[in-house]
């Protein structure tokens, strides 16, 4: 009889492997493939209006003599009517020549801001929506590109009055490497999944090289915000407006997927998801925030996700007894170590890696980002 009686190890294994296996599956396939179904049949109708909406392009920059000029140039060539179209830069205790060559340009068009002290992007973004009366704000940085008729496709949704922010679309050159293929995979997968969720609904967040909102829906946020492109749009969310996808609307990085250069982005952002988490736990209240169920999926359980792989690896070995286990754990084996194979040098180009790599990469950088979190708090600003 005792022998029948599985002892408790075994069963909180059994428990813990299908639970772990089971949020992964949602976290990485099942909300993806949800969001596709309820968002199937809708569509976002582009607004139209005789009269054009004035618009503001704001960067925020420092230290950007180098390519400051050439970004200016680049979004005055706009289709946008020159009329109205304005600039407002944002110099972020800015050393160079930043602010000097951009009073080169079309000053009628281009306003200069200038914080003497550096405050970082966030204690800039709340300068520059003081400083302007537009109808329109778009962001963006001084490192891209937008293409002509970018401005003019984001404008358009705000023809609609329940438009309150709308996301372009950043193309990024894939890298060369197994890891950055599988990077640029998971990108390409997170801009459908954000059409997806504006289609249903409204999108988790914004591209920050890309992005427009309605000027009355902004308010000021903490000068540390890491993520100003997903706090900004989901407290005009919070008002009850929509934020959307626009996939016609492009801005192009000249920065490619590489891990040597992703790695410092990527840990900002899942650092600046802790420091939403915990400093809007509210967001996470059904009764608080619509959008709250998109959150937790999309992006938080992302979060969980290192977690989750380490508890089902651990409890995989624990079951291994089994035959049915000893294969789940092969795969598991078999999977990691392709990762380990996609970041050697030799193995780099292989595109059989790309996916286990870049997804492995992605969670340590998850992990990293949790560190610097905690290890710098609040001070983790524009650096």
């Amino acid at each position: 009889m005792a022998a029948l009686t599985p002892t408790l190890n075994p069963l909180y294994a059994l428990l813990a492997f299908w639970i772990s296996g089971g949020a992964l599956a949602y976290t990485f396939f099942g909300y993806g493939l949800l969001m596709q179904l309820l968002a199937r049949g809708r569509t976002i109708e582009r607004g139209a209006s005789a009269t054009p909406r004035d618009v503001c392009v704001v960067i925020v920059a420092h230290n950007e003599e180098t390519r400051i000029a050439a970004r200016i140039e680049n979004l005055l060539a706009s289709d946008y009517p020159p009329s109205k179209l304005r600039l407002l830069l944002v110099s972020d205790g800015s050393t160079d020549e930043t602010v000097a060559r951009a009073q080169t340009l079309a000053p009628e068009r281009v306003t200069i801001v200038s914080q003497f002290t550096r405050a970082g992007k966030s204690a800039g973004l709340n300068t520059a929506l003081a400083h302007t009366t537009s109808e329109i704000v778009v962001f963006t940085d001084a490192r891209q590109r937008f293409a002509p008729d970018a401005i003019t496709r984001l404008a358009a949704h705000f023809a609609h009055p329940w438009i309150g922010a709308v996301s372009g679309a950043l193309e990024i050159d894939a890298s060369s490497s197994a890891t950055g293929a599988g990077v640029d995979a998971y990108w390409r997968y997170e801009k459908r999944l954000r059409a997806a969720e504006s289609r249903f609904d409204s999108c988790i967040g914004c591209t920050g090289a890309i992005y427009a909102i309605r000027r009355t829906l902004f308010a000021p946020i903490p000068p540390d915000t890491l993520l100003d492109d997903v706090v900004i749009p989901m407290q005009i969310a919070a008002r009850g407006a929509r934020v959307i996808h626009d996939s016609s609307a492009h801005a192009f990085d000249p920065q490619t997927l590489d891990p040597s250069s992703e790695q410092r982005r990527k840990k900002r952002t899942i650092a600046g998801n802790f420091q939403m988490l915990f400093r809007h736990p509210e967001w996470l209240l059904p009764w608080r925030h619509r959008l709250w169920w998109q959150l937790l999926s999309h992006k938080y359980l992302r979060l969980a996700a290192p977690l989750f792989l380490l508890t089902a690896l651990a409890a995989n070995i624990t079951l291994a007894t089994h035959p049915f286990y000893r294969a789940t754990l092969a795969v598991q084996i078999l999977f990691y170590t392709a990762a380990v194979f996609g970041f050697l040098p030799g193995f780099r180009r292989l595109r059989i890696l790309a996916l286990p790599a870049g997804f492995v990469f992605l969670n340590v950088m998850t992990l990293r980002g949790f560190l610097y979190y905690f290890r710098r708090g609040t001070l983790a600003g524009w650096n």
